[in-house]
């Protein structure tokens, strides 16, 4: 039964590897959408910032 055995152990280790392999890549995946959201989110600060500061450029000028 030494051949089962052995066959099953490979079986074993190698679903492991896969089931490894998926976390990995779930948690890859995970990192990316957060990078994504992260990145539209300054954006959007960035978008907010520039209308504020032209909004403020626009009201000086009417001071003046």
């Amino acid at each position: 039964m030494g051949l089962l055995d052995n066959a099953k152990e490979a079986a074993e280790a190698t679903g492991e590897k896969i089931s490894r392999t998926v976390d990995d890549t779930k948690g890859r995946l995970s990192d990316k959408a957060d990078e994504a959201k992260a990145n539209a989110d300054v954006k959007a600060a960035e978008k907010n910032r520039d209308a504020t500061e032209a909004k403020n450029d626009y009201k000086e000028s009417l001071r003046d």
